[in-house]
């Protein structure tokens, strides 16, 4: 068979099959009187080995060796072309993970296509002042996509970088609250945390609404950054867990300030005064702890609140008797 013929039936160009030809990868069996290259059905064959072993992704060399060398074994070249493989997938999902990005900023020129790009190469530096950099100069210099600003945020450990992403997230409102929810999903707990943090940076309903979902999470650290963010926004369904972090010492100070913030009717205090109580009354609670709770209820108005004074200032313990007394002198009611 000819090489044109070779060529239409193998889907080959006549160019390629002469060039297997010159690195000895198929040579035809024979020639026609004129001169011509005539291939046999075994060459044809050959070639159609060719053709797959590069179909996976095998170099001609390799394909070379695989083919002619008796002692080939495939497993480690197939090994190899699987790292290869997930090499170039990675890579080409990164161009398109860029390149979408770019399009969801929506440029109006080649200019904000290029300062876009200079945002993301410095959002992924390994300078943690590029990286803030980037964060606080995507206001300015161009809109940085949400999803690029979410994705690192949620890994970002360098707490001033990650101050400056949920900063510049905080701007783009309600946009990224979408995929900070499906961090909020994330097996890791410390992502659901950095979700959390983010979500706290944004004031709006439907921002609250997944704090409220934060609250019952299975991690501590996730559950007590969603009840700071919620009591500071009024939510009384943090206070068990304002309490909580109270009775551990965990910001305490902080969620002490916040129950006595939320304590400004005499209803909420109420309820606020007795969840304090009754930690009072459990036998696992310390003097350290004791002494906390007596502090905040410090803040929060109330009956309920003066008799659990009055009985912590005949406490065992003289750093809670003392606390206790001097706040009902500060309270006049002692």
């Amino acid at each position: 068979m000819l090489i044109g013929e070779v060529a239409r039936r193998s889907g080959v160009s006549a160019r390629m099959l002469r060039h297997y030809e010159s690195l000895g990868l198929v040579r035809p069996t024979g020639r026609t009187g004129a001169g011509y290259r005539a291939y046999s059905s075994e060459d044809i064959q050959r070639i159609f080995h060719i053709e797959i072993l590069r179909s996976l992704g095998l170099s001609l060399r390799e394909v070379g060796s695989a083919l002619d060398d008796p002692g080939f074994e495939p497993s480690q070249l197939i090994d190899d072309l699987i790292r290869r493989t997930r090499e170039r997938i990675a890579s080409e999902t990164e161009l398109l993970t860029r390149l979408r990005r770019i399009d969801a900023a929506e440029p109006a020129g080649w200019e904000d296509v290029l300062q876009i790009v200079a945002l993301l190469h410095a959002l992924g530096s390994e300078s943690a002042g590029k990286r803030q950099q980037a964060a606080l100069s995507s206001a300015e210099e161009a809109p940085m996509p949400v999803e690029a600003l979410v994705e690192a945020a949620l890994s970002e450990t360098n707490p001033n970088v990650a101050g400056a992403l949920r900063w510049a997230l905080a701007r783009s409102g309600d946009a990224g609250l979408a995929l900070l929810a499906e961090g909020l999903g994330s097996p890791v707990a410390e992502v659901r945390e950095r979700a959390v943090q983010s979500i706290a940076e944004v004031q709006s309903g439907a921002a609250t609404a997944l704090l409220h979902d934060a609250l019952t999470d299975s991690d501590v650290a996730v559950r007590r950054r969603a009840a700071l963010a919620l009591g500071a926004r009024g939510a009384a369904d943090a206070v068990p867990t304002l309490i909580d972090m109270i009775i551990e010492g965990a910001n305490d100070v902080e969620a002490a300030d916040l129950l006595s913030a939320l304590a400004g009717d005499s209803a909420s205090a109420d309820r606020i005064a007795t969840g304090l109580v009754d930690r009072l009354s459990h036998d696992a609670v310390d003097s350290s702890a004791r002494r906390r709770l007596a502090e905040a209820l410090a803040g929060i108005p109330g009956s309920t609140t003066s008799r659990a004074l009055a009985e912590l200032s005949d406490d065992d313990d003289r750093a809670v008797a003392l606390t206790a007394a001097y706040i009902l002198r500060l309270r006049g009611e002692r």
